[in-house]
């Protein structure tokens, strides 16, 4: 099997999508990935538990992609191992009216996780500058001073979001936050065999909305706009990884092994030890309970 490793998927500079490769060879049959990404997901949890209990770091995991890219399956297939209480998932849709009363990065603010855990974004911050930049009549939604009309909305705007989201993820980064950005890389004609499979099977029918065909119209819009906000926004405390992703199970292995070979350079992460008073007398703790025991 193959040994890639993190950087051949990082990016870095202005970079151009087409680059980027929607496929990627393991060099071994789906069964063989899906029992590597098994392994992983035992070490990640043995990670977190460690990680809780130090308390002084925390995940936070951004998943971005194309519809059909993969992100939902790839949530319950790379973290399903971990403490449940240890992974918060948050999905980002549409705003809602109280969110649009307060700044657009709100409500993911109060959605980071707590130190010890794990936060996953499905859809991130960064629809603030994708699907906003597609269709810049969404921004008036936030009743923003000086944007009445979206001509109004100018270059100099979108620069100050990049700068608002920049600072966010060097804010959070410098409190404790370890931050994972990844871009799940579909090729069009794969995004198209993915929504024609939700139209074949009917349990998978519930996912097709005629909305998905509108959108996919738009394709090189998103496409253009996604190269943009990870050239401006990739930095080594917050770095975008593009994962090949048009066979999933590599798209899973290969974000799961990139979030360990990352974490375990942490060597700071350690249980903590017990003071040297309770160690001393741990023998007298067991008698204690030892005691207590009436067959």
């Amino acid at each position: 099997m193959k040994k890639p490793n993190s950087k051949q998927f990082l990016a870095s500079g202005k970079i151009n999508l087409k680059d980027f490769p929607t496929s990627f060879s393991l060099g071994v049959k789906e069964k063989t990935i899906e029992k590597k990404l098994a392994k992983i997901r035992v070490e990640l949890a043995d990670w977190q538990d460690v990680m809780y209990a130090h308390g002084k770091y925390s995940v936070l995991i951004c998943l971005q992609g194309m519809d059909t890219a993969g992100k939902d399956s790839l949530i319950r297939e790379v973290f399903k191992d971990l403490n449940a209480r240890g992974v918060v998932v948050h999905s980002f849709k549409v705003p809602s009216s109280l969110e649009l009363k307060h700044d657009f990065l709100w409500r993911h603010y109060i959605a980071l996780p707590a130190r010890g855990k794990f936060g996953v974004f499905n859809r991130t911050h960064y629809e603030n500058v994708l699907v906003t930049r597609v269709r810049p009549e969404y921004i008036l939604n936030e009743n923003l001073p000086d944007i009445n009309k979206v001509e109004d909305i100018t270059e100099d705007f979108w620069e100050k979001r990049f700068e608002d989201i920049r600072n966010f993820e060097k804010h959070i980064s410098r409190n404790g936050t370890i931050i994972f950005k990844f871009f799940l890389n579909i090729s069009k004609e794969e995004q198209r065999q993915r929504l024609l499979r939700r139209l074949d099977k009917a349990d998978k029918n519930w996912k097709f909305s005629p909305g998905d065909l509108k959108e996919r119209k738009l394709w090189d819009d998103y496409q253009g706009y996604y190269e943009d906000a990870i050239s401006r926004t990739s930095f080594s405390h917050a770095p975008w990884y593009i994962i090949p992703s048009n066979d999933k199970a590599t798209a899973r292995y290969l974000t799961a092994k990139i979030i360990l070979e990352e974490l375990v350079k942490y060597k700071d992460v350690q249980e903590p030890e017990l003071s040297p008073d309770i160690l001393k007398n741990l023998s007298e703790y067991r008698e204690q309970l030892q005691k207590e025991y009436k067959p």
